[in-house]
């Protein structure tokens, strides 16, 4: 998945936004204003930080070489996944949803209740 695929995923999920919050070159995807996702543009190769349930994130670490704690991030919480590696799209996506559904569900019931009429 290239960062274009990348992008174009995050913004079809309901709620999403684009920002630049820390500079100009690290693109940050939120949903109701809490971020899912983010990568430095230039970095090379592509990879996204992407939020992970604590547990299923050290098996992943263990299981793919791919996928390492979040660089800059809490490394509990976020990984860092390479998407110029050998992970198949729909591996990569069922990712990006896993860390979207992390953020819903941390949302207040009044954020989940506006997310539900957008």
């Amino acid at each position: 998945m290239n960062i274009e695929a990348f992008r174009d995923y995050c913004l079809s999920k309901k709620g999403v936004t684009e920002e630049f919050p820390f500079d100009k070159t690290t693109l940050v995807f939120k949903v109701m204003g809490k971020m899912f996702a983010l990568t430095g543009l230039e970095r090379h190769p592509f990879s996204v930080n992407l939020k992970c349930d604590p547990n299923k994130a050290i098996e992943l670490r263990e299981y793919h070489s791919e996928i390492e704690p979040g660089y800059h991030m809490s490394k509990k919480h976020w990984n860092t996944v390479n998407f110029s590696g050998s992970l198949a799209t729909n591996m990569l996506c069922e990712l990006i949803d896993h860390s979207y559904t992390l953020v819903i569900n941390g949302l207040t019931k009044k954020a989940k209740q506006e997310l539900e009429n957008l």
